[in-house]
């Protein structure tokens, strides 16, 4: 029931537009107001899901039969769902992008009933997945050159969230799944070994050690930590890492989930390095996220590979994004007439138009250096240098110099059709890796970043201004 996946009022809306503007074209901003979890930035995730949305959508004869039962749609307006199908036009950042506060990350140009029964749809999908992209990114970004693996499925907040945070995930930076489901999907790596109940099964851990090994030779990685990891886990781990070797067979090594990770990965990798197993790498658990990590690295602990779960699927300390979905104008002799929403927060104004976005880029270095929001059909090429204001503290002021550009929108559907690029998931991790390269670190950092420069136009900050004007007076 892909159309019924929506709000109702924007099924009241459009009724009402059926029968009062049936033929306005309208456009619509999708953006996030704040980058989640106290950071400068977001990963943007779910553009792929979005295009299937587009194209499957339709009203089956079952969703018509549910609309007309409850009494509140007329006969006309039922009619046109049943042929109904989007013939418009959207626009979008390619998908694993790094996006900030502001700026529109989807741009919707269409018939006023077709872009407004879209709008929870792409709000649904974009802001979980934008959310969970975003928090892998951090994790990672605090591993260093550790891999983390997503192993977040069973406090997923159900299967979709699952699914489609472990393919946020591997966008963001996961090297792998725990989700077997998601690994077969999206074609990722499918990863996990055993758990304490595989120790506890077993007469002694030894013998679950030994019946581990014995079934995987190739593929050994042991959970120490069910009775006393440095007492009883890590002997026995290298008793059995010894009689794999003997029979020609390497371990991969061990995985730790409770206690000080800190002084018992510093404690195993002594161990291993004495036992001759410098090669064995160490696994640490245990309800981490980017901060915990952070904190393990500065420390010295001896991790080469993180497994993080609860606070990664769900983003324990920013569970949701803010992302909203905006009218910016109609359509009025073939030309768009700017809209604006007004309000007492200035971070709820929105900016109004057809738009695009410009990144610059420097052309000695290749980092960022700023992005613009511009009307449509704008163009910064050709010009030595370029004065940028911050939006609402003018005095604010850039001089960008030895510059090029990228115009981040592009078009995804047009007339209806499907005009774009439909990337694989792990083409989409790429494009988070090289995005990343191309940002200064400190717009990375986990903690008290800078805020990257994202301004307007000139001519689109005079036509925000003085629809403010026109509203006030």
């Amino acid at each position: 029931m892909r159309a019924l996946f929506t709000d109702f009022y924007q099924l009241s809306m459009m009724q009402g537009y059926f029968f009062s503007k049936p033929k306005e074209v309208a456009v619509f901003d999708m953006y996030f107001r704040k980058a989640p979890s106290g950071g400068a930035y977001a990963i943007l995730c779910g553009i792929n899901e979005v295009i299937e949305y587009i194209q499957e959508l339709k009203f089956s004869p079952d969703d018509i039969a549910y609309l007309k039962k409850s009494g509140y749609f007329k006969d006309e307006f039922l009619e046109y769902l049943k042929s109904f199908k989007f013939s418009g036009e959207i626009y979008a950042i390619d998908e694993g992008s790094i996006v900030f506060a502001h700026e529109p990350l989807i741009r919707v140009r269409a018939n006023i009933l077709e872009a407004q029964l879209i709008e929870t749809a792409i709000l649904n999908t974009v802001n979980f997945q934008t959310l969970i992209a975003t928090k892998a990114s951090r994790v990672c970004e605090s591993a260093k050159n550790a891999s983390v693996m997503e192993f977040g499925l069973r406090r997923a907040q159900g299967r979709s969230a699952g699914l489609y945070g472990a393919k946020a995930a591997f966008v963001g930076g996961c090297i792998g799944t725990s989700n077997v489901e998601a690994a077969a999907k999206f074609n990722l790596p499918a990863l996990g070994t055993h758990s304490h109940s595989w120790v506890q099964s077993f007469d002694s851990e030894l013998e679950s050690f030994r019946a581990y090994a014995k079934m995987y030779p190739n593929a050994t990685l042991l959970l120490v930590d069910t009775y006393d990891v440095l007492n009883s886990g890590l002997p026995n781990a290298i008793t059995v890492f010894k009689e794999l070797r003997d029979k020609g067979h390497e371990p991969l090594g061990i995985r730790i989930d409770s206690g000080d990770l800190e002084y018992l990965t510093k404690e195993a990798r002594k161990m291993l390095d004495d036992a001759g197993f410098k090669d064995a790498k160490i696994t640490a658990s245990n309800d981490l996220d980017e901060y915990a990590i952070e904190h393990l690295y500065q420390s010295g602990a001896k991790i080469d590979s993180y497994g993080v779960g609860t606070k990664l699927i769900t983003s324990q300390d920013s569970p949701s994004l803010g992302g909203v979905y905006k009218l910016s104008g109609v359509e009025r002799n073939s030309k768009v007439e700017p809209k604006i929403k007004i309000s007492n927060d200035p971070r709820k104004i929105n900016n109004p138009g057809l738009k695009q976005v410009f990144r610059f880029y420097d052309k000695d270095t290749h980092k960022a250096l700023a992005d613009v929001i511009c009307l449509d059909g704008e163009s910064f090429e050709n010009l030595e240098s370029l004065e940028i204001f911050h939006p609402l503290y003018t005095y604010k002021r850039y001089k960008l110099q030895n510059f090029y550009t990228k115009k981040l929108l592009k078009p995804l559907f047009e007339n209806g059709k499907f005009v774009g690029e439909k990337k694989s998931v792990k083409d989409i991790a790429q494009t988070t890796k090289s995005e990343k390269q191309s940002m200064w670190s400190e717009y990375l950092r986990n903690v008290k970043p800078p805020t990257y420069k994202v301004d307007l136009s000139q001519k689109l900050w005079d036509i925000r201004e003085n629809l403010l004007t026109k509203h006030r007076s």
